[in-house]
């Protein structure tokens, strides 16, 4: 009863966190329209969350000391590799090519479970992912501009990497009794990432009088400090910290697929408030990514002994054998 307790929690938990990272993109769109450049959107995003962080890092400054490199890691990778990447990935392919290839992190992550940690993946867990990704190609309507980047690819395929860096370091050393506090992980990596997009962005260039402005959402004349707290509460700070506790009470792999649910919600969120309809296909590969997100979590162990990459939560491995192979990607 418990661990089915603690499934369900987890379930709730990344279903919040896809949702929250899937509205940064109805909030962020307003503000870039606005005149505001996207890396400049992203860095308002990491360093501001980062200083709503702050008081928690703080408070786990002994992290700093106990584990540096996952600080580092989750830093460089979770929070400002995957948002520097994809960025500069979608100013040289079309962005549904690039949210696709992103998006196939749950595949890696199921490579990464299979051949790095040497576990056994379910085949419901590897279908859930086929369909996911099948059905994130619909979404984003992978077919309507199509065109070959060999640099445009490579840097949405680091993004994907990053994102499996992010799931991979949110379940480091969950359950070891000298585990780092998610919640410290979060801090410290935020603090990290807006040092680092800070020199990327450059933000000392930006307009700052347009956050005290307008911003048109869907016709709609919403304040711009309006939509950047949304950015920064809700898609940031409540995404990461949801998303990282989803991680330890689920697994990377099970996480990284339900995640794929967050392209769903962008759609959808998009449709409804910035008017940006949906077309069949976009609705039919919603429909698919849902059925492949319940066929990978509601995945059974192939035997009792072991864990099972896309089994329940409770059947977790020995801390020393889950981080086996790991590295602070």
């Amino acid at each position: 009863m418990h661990a089915s307790q603690g499934r369900s929690a987890g379930l709730g938990l990344a279903l919040a966190s896809a949702f929250a990272f899937g509205g940064s993109g109805v909030a962020a769109k307003p503000l870039i329209e606005a005149g505001l450049d996207p890396l400049h959107v992203v860095w308002l995003r990491v360093a501001g969350a980062a200083l709503v962080m702050l008081p928690v890092a703080w408070r786990h400054r002994d992290l700093l000391i106990r584990k540096p490199a996952l600080l580092v890691g989750f830093g460089l990778l979770a929070v400002a590799g995957v948002q520097a990447f994809y960025f500069a990935s979608i100013s040289r392919i079309p962005v549904g090519v690039a949210l696709l290839i992103e998006y196939l992190a749950p595949a890696l992550v199921l490579a990464w479970v299979r051949f790095v940690q040497r576990r056994p993946v379910t085949r419901a867990a590897a279908l859930g992912v086929v369909l996911a990704v099948g059905g994130l190609a619909c979404v984003v309507e992978v077919w309507s501009g199509l065109s070959f980047d060999l640099i445009g690819l490579l840097l949405a395929l680091g993004a994907a990497c990053c994102q499996v860096g992010y799931f991979v370091l949110s379940d480091q050393g969950a359950g070891d009794e000298d585990a780092a506090d998610p919640l410290g992980v979060i801090a410290y990596g935020l603090l990290i990432g807006a040092l680092v997009l800070t020199v990327v962005a450059r933000p000392w260039g930006m307009d700052f009088s347009l956050l005290g402005a307008d911003a048109s959402m869907g016709g709609t004349s919403v304040p711009a400090g309006l939509l950047l707290g949304w950015i920064v509460l809700v898609a940031t700070v409540v995404a990461y910290v949801t998303g990282v506790v989803s991680v330890r009470r689920l697994s990377p792999q099970v996480a990284g697929v339900v995640a794929c649910l967050e392209a769903v919600i962008a759609t959808v969120l998009a449709w409804v408030l910035l008017g940006e309809h949906l077309s069949p296909p976009q609705i039919i590969g919603g429909a698919v990514v849902l059925v492949g997100a319940f066929i990978a979590q509601s995945s059974t162990p192939k035997a009792p002994s072991g864990p099972v990459a896309g089994g329940p939560g409770a059947e977790r491995a020995p801390e020393g054998e889950l981080a086996a192979g790991r590295s602070a990607t």
